[in-house]
């Protein structure tokens, strides 16, 4: 397995105070998905640089000029790719026009604007094993369909919509959408991998009942601070994009995790995450 590792995916409140880059899977670091960071575009650096590359390419009209109040700006970026909230357009704000052409599915649109962004990347030969990795220091109950943990950490990968399984799933031990359970203040690493070749995928741990709605962002805050990552662009010759999420399962309580891309949850992207006392 050749997995490209990077300091990138980092969140970005962490980022912005060290004056480091950031790929485009970008990590939640709290819970409000209505406030994002006010920050100024350069401060991305590479991430930054790729989305004013890639946004150029539809020209330099009064949407793309000038860095304030613009998609080519500094808004713009917050706008599209939410900083430390869910994008606008996973809250119910619509793409641009001259983004979404003839398709109206903007998982399709930002897998295929994002595909070459900065960023992990893990090599496709090793998506079947990983799906299949049984975590260390985990129970899996095939039966049960649910994964659990015992200890004070929990690392797990999860395959967005993977060769091999239902379209619109996660993949995780072998299992499709299985209920993840750990302890009251497990360290928690899942590491995401996007494995479907034409649609952006994300993850989010939310303490709302909302997977039915077609923009569940819209009402789903992050249960854990670090327990989004907003989405991840389609895979390439380069490898499939990856992200993690790092988080404490601080309180206990039954929640969810779905994909944060508009339609996807609701087409069955989603499953149950259980915390112990």
């Amino acid at each position: 397995m050749v997995r490209v590792r990077s300091t990138l995916t980092i969140a970005m409140t962490a980022m912005i105070a060290a004056g480091l880059g950031a790929a485009i899977a970008v990590v939640a670091t709290r819970s409000s998905p209505t406030q994002p960071a006010v920050v100024s575009g350069p401060s991305y650096g590479s991430s930054y640089s790729y989305y004013r590359s890639m946004m150029s390419r539809f020209g330099t009209g009064s949407m793309m000029g000038g860095a304030n109040g613009s998609m080519m700006g500094g808004a713009g970026y917050r706008w599209m790719m939410g900083s430390t909230a869910a994008p606008g357009w996973m809250r119910g704000g619509t793409l641009p026009s001259y983004m979404m052409g003839v398709n109206t599915d903007p998982g399709k649109v930002m897998g295929r604007l994002f595909a070459d962004a900065p960023g992990p990347r893990v090599n496709p030969a090793a998506a079947p094993r990983l799906g299949n990795e049984v975590p260390a220091g985990a129970t899996v109950a095939s039966a049960r369909h649910r994964i659990t943990f015992s200890g004070r950490t929990a690392r797990l990968v999860v395959l967005a919509s993977p060769a091999g399984s239902p379209d619109e799933t996660f993949r995780a031990a072998g299992l499709v959408d299985p209920t993840i359970v750990v302890r009251a203040g497990t360290q928690v690493s899942i590491e995401l991998v996007n494995a479907d070749p034409d649609t952006a995928h994300g993850l989010v741990v939310s303490t709302a009942r909302s997977a039915s709605s077609w923009a569940p962002m819209m009402t789903a805050a992050p249960a854990f601070a670090g327990s989004a990552l907003w989405f991840l662009g389609d895979p390439t010759s380069a490898g499939m994009h990856a992200g993690t999420l790092r988080f404490t399962a601080a309180t206990a309580g039954n929640y969810e995790y779905l994909c944060t891309v508009p339609g996807h949850a609701q087409k069955g992207m989603r499953g149950v995450f259980v915390v112990t006392g």
